[in-house]
């Protein structure tokens, strides 16, 4: 399926955001993310379904001053 993470078409095989994420190698826990501009939690990722050409934004944090 392919789905656009913060801009960007990938071509997937996964159908759970968490799923998503770690085929990307996006691993890290201090993440924040939104499909189709809307949030979704860490602990709901796992049962997130995605859908063919869902928009996915996401978000670490950074450090600075």
């Amino acid at each position: 399926m392919k789905i656009q993470i913060n801009a960007e078409t990938h071509d997937i095989q996964s159908t759970t955001l968490d799923e998503a994420l770690t085929e990307l190698g996006m691993t890290s826990l201090a993440l924040a993310t939104a499909v189709n501009g809307t949030f979704v939690s860490r602990a709901k990722r796992k049962t997130f379904a995605l859908c063919d050409g869902d928009r996915i934004d996401v978000l670490a944090p950074m450090q600075g001053g």
